[in-house]
């Protein structure tokens, strides 16, 4: 029945993506349509990006920690997020949980205003700044999820997001009413739907990247259904080995990296998936790939990894610097994000800390507790002084302890927001 219905919905979904591309707000295969270049270049040149200072502490602007501590989604070891990315147009942000949901925050209008500098900090133990806008369930643990990367509050057939679980086809959900716009499937030898590990959207979002085992599989966004093109990594024998764990695309010269846990990151070009590097020196497996702004630099971090590691692509025989961040004994994807401005990367820990560093020379800046337990995720805002935290772990207590959450303080298992200073502010 599934597959029935995703034929069904296939045709109005391509529909609604190629009307998006027509008005220019998706980008066509190879580059994006004339019309948007002219926007994104007269955007870029009436706005300027805010220099945040990290010389002053981040206040909290918004909390959010009750409504993932319901009763009926709570888990033998307690509900607790992993992971949080703003959506490309800044209007909301993404959280995934241990309860196999996704749960979509709206930013308020008046999240960076002049009333906004009055407002108190927000209450650590109090009630929720506000509730979710949307939260969709999945039937299994969330694996991976990513925005389509010219989503557009004000355009609704760009609004929606990707995502995939144990056992499940990749799902792309609508933002705007929660409901599943279609899936992409893939199959293994045996006909059976295995699930991706890794997903990421392109850079002109025509193409849907997938992380397998050994393997890479590209989907169509314009076709649903189990219609792909097929990657393996072991072409040349020095390609990963292992799961693929995570994606990234360089926003200038049409590569991807592709992170696996066999502590190996490799790069690719995007057109024909031929192998270009491969880079060796994680010490456990690699959970997250990032290039820099200006796709001349890689950062990886790994699993029980207490170091993030910078490439240079254009030189990949040893690595730049290292980047310490307290992870070492935790199993968790610990995220890190690079602000708008590309000149600052800051990571979360296990130690409740966020640390940020200066890219030009990898030098440790400062660093802020965001939460008593493990800072799992962190996203910089698309453009504001504002970014957003995620913390949890699991927690396993004895048969009569069934109230644990409720006995959780304020800063465990929450997600933030925090508003940043700029050098534009007196």
């Amino acid at each position: 029945m599934e597959e029935a219905a995703e034929e069904r919905a296939a045709a109005p979904v391509a529909a609604e993506f190629e009307d998006a591309a027509e008005n220019g707000t998706e980008g066509e295969e190879g580059g994006s349509a004339p019309a948007a270049e002219e926007d994104a270049a007269a955007a870029a040149a009436a706005y300027s990006w805010p220099e945040l200072r990290f010389d002053l502490p981040p206040r909290r602007r918004y909390h959010f920690a009750d409504q993932f501590r319901s009763p009926c989604s709570s888990s033998s070891a307690g509900n607790f997020l992993k992971g949080v990315k703003w959506s490309p147009d800044g209007s909301s942000f993404l959280t995934s949980s241990d309860d196999n949901s996704l749960r979509m925050f709206y930013l308020p209008e008046d999240a960076y205003s002049a009333a906004a500098e009055h407002t108190a900090e927000a209450a650590v133990g109090g009630q929720d700044s506000y509730g979710a806008s949307l939260q969709v369930n999945e039937g299994e643990p969330v694996y991976d999820f990513c925005w389509y990367p010219y989503m557009s509050v004000s355009d609704p057939a760009t609004c929606v997001f990707a995502s995939t679980s144990r056992d499940h086809p990749i799902h792309l959900w609508d933002a705007t009413t929660g409901e599943l716009r279609c899936t992409y499937r893939a199959y293994d030898a045996m006909d059976e739907i295995t699930a991706a590990l890794s997903i990421s959207f392109n850079s002109t979002g025509s193409k849907l990247f997938a992380g397998y085992n050994k393997a890479i599989r590209v989907f169509d966004v314009h076709r649903p259904g189990r219609d792909f093109e097929q990657y393996s990594l072991l072409k040349g024998g020095e390609g990963p080995t292992g799961i693929i764990s995570s994606i990234s695309f360089s926003p200038q010269n049409g590569m991807l990296a592709v992170g696996s846990y066999s502590q190996t990151t490799a790069v690719y070009a995007e057109g024909n998936m031929e192998p270009l590097y491969v880079l060796h020196g994680q010490l456990g497996g690699v959970t997250q790939v990032l290039f820099s702004k200006d796709g001349n630099y890689l950062y990886t971090g790994g699993r029980k990894d207490p170091y993030i590691l910078c490439w240079d692509i254009r030189n990949t025989v040893d690595i730049v610097y290292k980047l310490y961040r307290s992870c070492d004994t935790t199993n968790q994807r610990v995220q890190f994000d690079i602000e708008p401005c590309g000149k600052h990367l800051a990571t979360g820990g296990q130690d409740g800390m966020v640390h940020i560093y200066d890219l030009q020379g990898g030098q440790w800046v400062t660093g802020f507790q965001a939460a008593a337990d493990t800072v799992n995720g962190f996203s910089f805002h698309p453009y504001l002084p504002l970014a957003t935290t995620s913390s949890g772990h699991r927690r396993f207590g004895m048969e009569d302890e069934f109230e644990e959450e409720s006995s959780l303080a304020g800063d465990e298992n929450c997600c933030s927001v925090w508003k940043f200073s700029c050098s534009q502010e007196s």
